[in-house]
């Protein structure tokens, strides 16, 4: 079902649920759209969980940031914390790259009372910075759009070469948009970039430092054995800072570990859910006595 949450100062967030029970909140990465969790969300929905998949701001159906506004990370942060709190109850977030920053920017500094538990997903407090700028130097080398889908595919596999290319393109219409010139672009707002490109991880990385060790809730990192983004170094340095929190890695998986494991990547998530005290269906109150 698709609904809407508030971001920060009015700003409307796109969802989408699937289920009942304690939310899930699943966060993409930038230059995603909600649509990157494959089956992700109905194997949560499937487990009792009520997945909700948002698109953040200036990406996918979400609106954009308004001209007092702008794209910095601490706005993602303020989005989510606003999107958790209207929710009244207890969450647990799952986020992605960009996605995991605004979830640990929340969980351990701007709304911890309100998140039982937090999945990070390729990302931690000390990325590397030439993993950074291959991604962002791939979403800057499409700005006059594409004259088909097809174009697009064959960009994303030459991007993604691990990854098997899938057999029909129209999947990627969830992530375009056809303008009136006829062209496909991404579906996000072009003025990302340039916040990207002006706050490099070291000018955030002290904020998302601090927010870690404040963590007290289960934690779950997850990262991608062949990523670029996210070096085994930078994810034992994150497990020094949360000493409780536990770590997956899927070895044949990239950054974008989601789409190139799937599979795993969710097995990996709802045993995390399953071993941490946090039914499914518990209610606030008990979840909340569980993870105190």
């Amino acid at each position: 079902m698709n609904f809407s949450l508030p971001g920060a100062d009015g700003l409307r967030l796109a969802a989408e649920r699937d289920g009942d029970g304690t939310p899930v909140l699943l966060l993409h990465g930038g230059g995603q759209t909600r649509h990157a969790w494959g089956q992700t969300a109905t194997r949560l929905a499937a487990a009792g969980w009520q997945a909700i998949a948002i698109d953040q701001r200036g990406h996918g159906d979400s609106d954009w940031a308004p001209p007092d506004q702008d794209y910095r990370l601490e706005w993602y942060g303020e989005d989510l914390a606003a999107a958790v709190r209207s929710l009244n109850e207890p969450v647990v977030l799952v986020g992605a790259s960009l996605g995991g920053l605004a979830a640990l920017m929340v969980a351990g500094e701007l709304a911890p009372e309100c998140v039982e538990a937090l999945v990070l997903v390729d990302i931690a407090v000390r990325p590397e910075p030439h993993g950074v700028d291959r991604v962002l130097a791939f979403m800057e080398a499409h700005g006059q759009g594409f004259t088909s889908l097809e174009e697009a595919a064959a960009a994303v596999a030459a991007y993604l070469p691990h990854r098997p290319r899938p057999a029909r393109s129209e999947g990627l219409a969830r992530n375009l948009r056809r303008r009136a010139d006829g062209r496909w672009y991404w579906h996000w707002d072009p003025r990302f970039l340039h916040a990207a490109r002006t706050q490099p991880p070291e000018a955030w990385e002290p904020r998302m430092r601090a927010a870690a060790r404040r963590l007290c809730q289960p934690t779950l990192l997850v990262r991608g054995g062949l990523s670029d983004v996210l070096s085994e170094a930078g994810a034992r340095d994150f497990l020094t800072l949360v000493p409780h929190a536990r770590y997956a890695s899927v070895s044949d998986a990239a950054h974008m570990v989601v789409g190139d494991r799937n599979d795993r990547f969710t097995a990996a998530v709802l045993e995390f859910l399953a071993s941490s005290a946090l039914p499914a269906q518990a209610s606030p109150v008990t979840q909340r006595s569980l993870q105190r």
